[in-house]
Formats: C-alpha cells, sequence, structure tokens
C-alpha cells in the first residue's frame, strides 16, 4: 500500500473539521458584536454601502452567517422551508436580471413599463414561492 501524497503544510483534518459542540458560546457574541457595529455605524452616519459590505466580509470571515441559517433550519417544519427558499438560485437569478433589465429599460426612458414588468415579475416569484411550499407538502 502506497501512502497518499499530501503537500506539506496540508492536513485532511484540517479541511474536514467535526463540528464542535457548544460553538453557540462563539457565535451568539460574534453575530451580537455585528449588530451593535452595525447599529453604531447607522448612528454615527457611516454610508450603509460601506456597512453592509463590512457586515458580509465579517459574515463570510465568520461564518455566522451559516451559523444563522443553520438555527434557521432547526425550527420545526417552516424553518427548513425557509432555508430552502432563501437558497433557491433561481428566485435570485431571476431578481437579479429583474434589476438589469430595469435599469436598462429606465435609462430609456419606459418608466411605466418597468412598473408593470416589476410587479409581474414579483407575482412569478411569489407564485413560485407557492407552488414550492405546497409541492413540497402533497
Amino acid at each position: 500500500m502506497t501512502e497518499q501524497f499530501q503537500p506539506p503544510g496540508f492536513h485532511q483534518e484540517d479541511v474536514f473539521k467535526k463540528p464542535q459542540r457548544n460553538s453557540w458560546k462563539v457565535m451568539v457574541p460574534l453575530i451580537i458584536v455585528l449588530l451593535i457595529a452595525i447599529w453604531v455605524a447607522l448612528q454615527y452616519g457611516v454610508d450603509k454601502k460601506a456597512i453592509a459590505g463590512g457586515a458580509v466580509a465579517y459574515g463570510i470571515i465568520t461564518s455566522a452567517f451559516t451559523w444563522l441559517v443553520g438555527m434557521i433550519g432547526l425550527i420545526p417544519i417552516i424553518g427548513p422551508l425557509i432555508v430552502k427558499v432563501l437558497s433557491i438560485g433561481v428566485i435570485w437569478l431571476l431578481n437579479a436580471i429583474g434589476y438589469l433589465v430595469s435599469y436598462i429599460a429606465i435609462k430609456r426612458g419606459y418608466s411605466k413599463d418597468v412598473l408593470t414588468y416589476r410587479g409581474l415579475t414579483i407575482a412569478l416569484i411569489t407564485g413560485i414561492v407557492i407552488g414550492y411550499v405546497i409541492g413540497h407538502y402533497i
């Protein structure tokens, strides 16, 4: 038997760490610090785009968003549905395309048509979500 090659400083155990018990003791204070930082930044009038960028960076670095979505998923019956709906990429893609098309149409002077289009898009997304929930229970 040959031993599998691993680059220096790389160990498989480090990549695939087992979940730790009592992770809430670390994650809850991290999320509280994030919320306090956002509140303080809003009170001092910091640019909202800078606050959002900082919050996203903080959430990615600390894995706070992943933990929070995991906690939402633990809520019986409705939790897994919320997580699935939030993670459906098609809805996010439709919404992003809608904003792009709206921006182009407004620049060309089709403001009234954009309102109709956005209303139809919201109706479509709402229908997809309702259909998904009904299909999940049937």
